[in-house]
């Protein structure tokens, strides 16, 4: 089963993305993100990103492994080109095409329908995610109130502590200034 990704007006010049893309191809996802990893170039990134988009589509809209995946294809096509100008000599003008890319991935089994997944799991799995989504946030808020609590609870235990120390802070700024009020206002002297 063929997997796509595509990705649209990278701001590369096909020529230099087709560098890395070709080194790519008929290698094993995992090969293909060590080697993208390893490699020195500036379309490496958005590769990797691609690629890990790719896996990402096979093993959640298709249920396949992604160990079983390699690399079929990678077609890097020409995006539309931003046109600029340069002003030269004598009141002329050069134009600069500023190239964008169009990448389109393609990714294949290795062993047709090794270790795949039903539609019936897919969804098994989706809803046992929710739930640990939804508990996961639940407990957060439960843990968020029981904070806030807490804090009312010590703010009604010592409210002659807090009030104490707001009187020190306008102490400090009113009578003694600190560092940075200080430089800020500092007189000249005479």
């Amino acid at each position: 089963m063929q997997v796509k990704a595509s990705l649209k007006n990278l701001r590369t010049s096909p020529r230099k993305v087709r560098l890395v893309a070709n080194s790519i191809v008929g290698m094993s996802a995992s090969q293909a993100l060590l080697q993208l990893s390893n490699t020195v170039k500036k379309t490496s990134t958005p590769m990797d990103k691609l690629l890990r988009s790719a896996l990402a589509n096979a093993e959640n809209n298709f249920g396949l492994d992604k160990n079983n995946l390699f690399v079929e294809s990678v077609l890097v096509g020409e995006g539309p080109r931003l046109k600029r100008w340069l002003p030269r000599a004598h009141g002329r003008a050069t134009l600069i095409l500023k190239r964008t890319s169009q990448i389109d991935l393609t990714l294949e089994e290795i062993v047709e329908g090794k270790n795949r997944k039903s539609k019936e799991q897919l969804e098994k799995e989706r809803k046992e995610k929710e739930e640990t989504r939804k508990k996961m946030i639940e407990e957060e808020l439960k843990a968020m109130q029981g904070e806030e609590a807490q804090e009312e609870k010590e703010a009604e235990k010592t409210p002659v502590k807090k009030t104490a120390k707001k009187t020190e802070t306008t102490k400090k700024a009113g009578g003694q200034e600190s560092g940075i009020l200080k430089k800020v206002f500092q007189r000249k002297s005479a």
